[in-house]
C-alpha cells in the first residue's frame, strides 16, 4: 500500500480488540438508551465504531457484522426489527465504498468526509421509524451526525493507539 509522507506504519489490528471495541460501543448505546430512551441528539457510538472498523479493516468488519449488531440493538430497544440493521448496513456499505479514498486524508478532514455517512444513517432510521407510525423526534436530531463527526478524531486516536506501539522497541530500529 502506498502511504502518505509522514504517515506512521501501523501494526496489524488485533481481532480481539476490534470485537471488544464493537461490543463496548453496543453496550454504551444500550446503557444510554435505557430508561426514558435515547435522546434524538445523542451520538450513536456503535455507528462510530462500525464506520471506523469498516474503513480500517473492511476484510474483517463489513456489512454482515453491521447487520448483526443492528439486529442486536433493535431487539434491545424494542424498535421495529430491522430499523437499525438497515441503517447500519447502509452505513457500512458506504464506509467500505469510500475507505480507500478516505484514508488519504488527515483525520480532521476525514471527519468532514464521514459526516454525510452519519447523516444518511440517521435519516434512514428516522424515515423507517416515521413510516412505522412513530413521531418526529424534533430538529435536535440534526445534532447527532454533527456530534459523531466531531467525535471522529477522538475515536481514530483511541482505536489506532494499540497499533501504533512497536512490538519490540529498539533504539536502533526506526519502525
Amino acid at each position: 500500500m502506498i502511504m502518505r509522507p509522514g504517515h506512521q506504519l501501523l501494526l496489524p489490528a488485533n481481532p480481539f480488540f476490534i470485537w471488544v471495541s464493537l461490543i463496548l460501543a453496543l453496550s454504551l448505546n444500550m446503557v444510554l438508551s435505557m430508561g426514558a430512551g435515547r435522546a434524538a441528539w445523542m451520538p450513536d457510538f456503535l455507528a462510530l465504531a462500525l464506520v471506523f472498523w469498516s474503513i480500517h479493516q473492511p476484510q474483517r468488519i463489513g456489512i454482515g457484522t453491521a447487520f448483526v449488531f443492528g439486529i442486536f440493538f433493535d431487539v434491545h430497544q424494542g424498535a421495529m426489527l430491522g430499523q437499525h440493521a438497515l441503517a447500519y448496513t447502509v452505513l457500512s456499505f458506504l464506509a467500505i465504498a469510500i475507505h480507500r479514498r478516505l484514508l488519504w486524508f488527515a483525520v480532521p478532514s476525514q471527519a468532514f468526509q464521514v459526516l454525510p455517512l452519519f447523516a444518511a444513517s440517521h435519516a434512514i432510521e428516522w424515515v423507517v421509524r416515521m413510516l412505522a407510525g412513530g413521531t418526529f423526534p424534533g430538529f435536535l436530531m440534526l445534532l447527532a451526525p454533527a456530534l459523531e463527526s466531531l467525535l471522529w478524531p477522538l475515536v481514530s486516536v483511541l482505536f489506532l493507539l494499540p497499533q501504533r506501539k512497536a512490538p519490540d522497541p529498539d533504539a536502533n530500529r526506526p519502525l
